[in-house]
């Protein structure tokens, strides 16, 4: 089903008409084709999985190994309502436990939480939006020294350097939460959508929560940076004069639980250990699915939408579902060839709602992996970071006596030849199709930081590396990493990393 809401953009600058906020009627649906581009039953016997592989082909088979999908199904569209599955709590928050850290983490659960709600109390005391509302629950200041740099930092919100870990510190540990709910202000959709206040903060709380902070990668802090990247494009100028005020919420919405409730294991550890999860949506997408469904559990949950008809209530919740069942690795081939195929026709046209959920898609994808396109610095940590939530899936597959999983051995991969990898087979041709249909400075500055970057891993795999602490060769199951660190020999540099002086440092175009 193809939705197409013709809401208007309003600047930002501008009031919302009161005609608008009243009006219900300005919203139309066609049913001419398929939302989620799900198979017809008759071709499901032909294909096996979501994209065909060729044995020559190794950006193929790099993103198979990330992703593997074994089958192709239609699933029912049911939410997952929080807590209906009470073992997916238990089950992973003690996956990543480590030695010595167990009684620490499961005491400092239940403080972090109070601190973000009180935190984020003030937050919304001190917003714009409710002053002069009679305070009702005495404020406790827990980091009023760190509110100012925060607010500063949000002043440059667009900034393709921003500094999301630092904003995660001053906001005590509630970047998802501030981020989402100031850009959400700041296009005027609270107004425009009649949002509730206090559903709105029940539901970003409750987002926040549901991140798994023992996760190294896929926690509510990515999910904040994923929001600020997906801003960062929005406000690109072919899109910003485009889109739609329902297509940015939508966008913002979908960047902040892209990953809701992710357990921190990748899909091929769900199939093969049998998890539940894998059985509920048929191997296929697991993730995507169980992020989408959490997602629309907590909007239902919250009531958010509640006062819009059901019809677009569900039209939404649908949607949702489409921008994140694109983050799916797995089909990463299948969305960049329809992408190559419109900008060589020159046939995409934003004026189209079908067109613009694309970009949409498209915009959350490159948003999600990102990391290789900011400074390095920053996508450093990033890398750091996910590389350790493969090696700790890796660690429980030996535990447990399974086939360790590729990229997952930290005995036989490095950080640099993961990250060099994914950069040549996954990040640069999507980044490099995205700078065809965006060619703007904040496109070349990615691309420029992305090269820099690659380059300074390659410099780091050359390094001698003491007898003590030599690794073993990569064996992953795959020639790809050794084609790829071969690949970047001769372009590597210092293992200082680039200077953030050496490209221009793009920031978002109005």
């Amino acid at each position: 089903m193809e939705v197409c809401y013709q809401l208007p953009v309003l600047p930002l600058d501008r009031p919302v008409p009161k005609h608008v906020l009243s009006r219900r009627g300005a919203i139309s649906f066609s049913s001419s084709s398929s939302l989620f581009g799900a198979p017809d039953p008759r071709q499901l016997s032909q294909r096996r999985g979501a994209i065909s592989y060729d044995s020559s082909d190794q950006t193929a088979l790099y993103i198979r190994m990330l992703g593997d999908v074994r089958v192709r199904s239609q699933v029912g569209f049911e939410p997952e309502r929080r807590s209906s599955h009470p073992y997916l709590f238990i089950d992973f928050r003690t996956l990543h436990t480590r030695l010595g850290c167990g009684s620490a983490s499961a005491s400092a659960g239940p403080e972090r939480r109070v601190h973000r709600l009180l935190s984020f109390q003030r937050y919304l005391h001190s917003s714009r939006l409710l002053r002069g509302v009679p305070q009702q629950i005495p404020l406790h200041i827990l980091d009023e020294a760190y509110t100012g740099q925060a607010r500063c930092m949000l002043e440059k919100v667009g900034n393709w350097n921003f500094d999301i870990f630092l904003f995660d510190k001053l906001t005590n540990g509630n970047s998802l939460i501030t981020l989402t709910f100031h850009l959400l202000n700041q296009y005027g959709l609270v107004e425009l959508f009649q949002l509730d206040m206090v559903k709105l903060w029940r539901f970003l709380v409750m987002v926040q929560e549901d991140y798994h902070s023992d996760n190294p990668y896929h926690n509510a802090v990515h999910a904040a940076d994923v929001t600020q990247a997906m801003y960062c494009y929005l406000q690109e100028p072919m899109l910003a004069k485009s889109l739609t005020s329902y297509d940015i919420l939508l966008g913002l919405l979908a960047a902040a639980t892209h990953d809701l409730g992710h357990p921190g294991v990748n899909q091929p550890f769900l199939i093969k250990t049998g998890h539940y999860l894998a059985t509920l949506y048929r191997n296929t997408s697991v993730l995507e699915n169980h992020h989408w469904k959490s997602a629309v559990g907590l909007l239902r949950e919250t009531g958010l939408f509640s006062h819009l008809p059901a019809e677009d209530s569900l039209n939404l919740e649908r949607e949702l579902g489409s921008l994140i069942l694109a983050t799916d690795i797995s089909r990463q081939n299948g969305y960049l060839s329809r992408f190559r195929i419109h900008l060589d026709q020159e046939n995409l046209f934003l004026s189209n709602a079908s067109h613009r959920h694309f970009i949409l898609q498209m915009a959350l994808k490159c948003a999600d992996i990102c990391n290789p396109c900011r400074p390095w610095e920053l996508s450093k940590q990033w890398s750091e970071r996910v590389t350790e939530e493969f090696f700790q899936q890796g660690d429980i597959e030996k535990k447990h006596k399974l086939e360790v999983s590729p990229f997952c051995d930290r005995q036989k991969n490095t950080v640099g030849n993961i990250q060099i990898g994914f950069m040549t087979y996954v990040a640069e041709p999507l980044f490099a199709e995205w700078a065809r249909f965006s060619d703007t400075r904040l496109s070349q500055t990615m691309l420029g930081h992305m090269g820099l970057n690659k380059a300074s891993w390659g410099g780091l795999q050359q390094e001698p590396t003491p007898v003590s602490e030599e690794r073993e060769p990569s064996r992953a199951g795959t020639d790809t990493e050794d084609a790829a660190a071969r690949r970047n020999g001769n372009t590597a540099t210092a293992a200082g990393g680039p200077s953030s002086k050496e490209i221009p440092q793009g920031s978002r175009e109005s």
